[in-house]
């Protein structure tokens, strides 16, 4: 194989990795979320746990979502898995929809260790940033099987308030 052409292949498959990390930094970067363990997680301690990786102080993980817009209305669905609905706080501020709540860590009944933690508890706050202005007194939110989902009407520009929605 010739050095120019090895330098083209190196150079070529350098510049991909570069854009598929650009493209995954842009796409996860509002996903990703910090969970801060409080009174109510009940984690396990470092003791109970053989996984070097686990720090129970520090917990990320990716709330993932998708956002669809029509002419009157705009739909947000948000991955928080593992919770129930009482345990989210959802409220529209200004420009954005805030999702704030706590997981908990559930522990088993039987004697033994924890041999790998890559879940992540504790309280979190996800911001997602509405594109257009809502009617946030008309919201509606739902949740099944792990997946939030929040109906904003879409209004014309003006003054911004705070709302909360009740899950229903």
């Amino acid at each position: 194989m010739k050095l120019d052409t090895l330098k083209e292949n190196l150079g070529s498959f350098w510049d991909n990795m570069a854009e598929g990390w650009r493209h995954l930094r842009q796409s996860a970067a509002e996903a990703l979320t910090r969970f801060n363990p409080g009174e109510k997680t009940n984690m396990p301690a470092r003791a109970e746990v053989d996984d070097d990786a686990y720090l129970p102080t520090m917990g990320w993980s990716m709330l993932g979502g998708d956002m669809f817009e029509d002419d009157k209305r705009l739909v947000i669905r948000l991955e928080v898995p593992g919770m129930e609905k009482e345990d989210l706080d959802i409220q529209i501020h200004d420009d954005s929809l805030l999702v704030t709540g706590e997981k908990r860590f559930e522990r088993e009944s039987s004697e033994g260790r924890w041999r790998v933690m890559q879940r992540a508890y504790g309280s979190f706050r996800r911001a997602v940033p509405l594109r257009v202005p809502v009617k946030a007194d008309q919201a509606r939110a739902s949740y099944k099987n792990g997946v939030l989902r929040v109906e904003l009407p879409k209004r014309e520009a003006g003054t911004p308030k705070v709302v909360s929605i009740n899950v229903g």
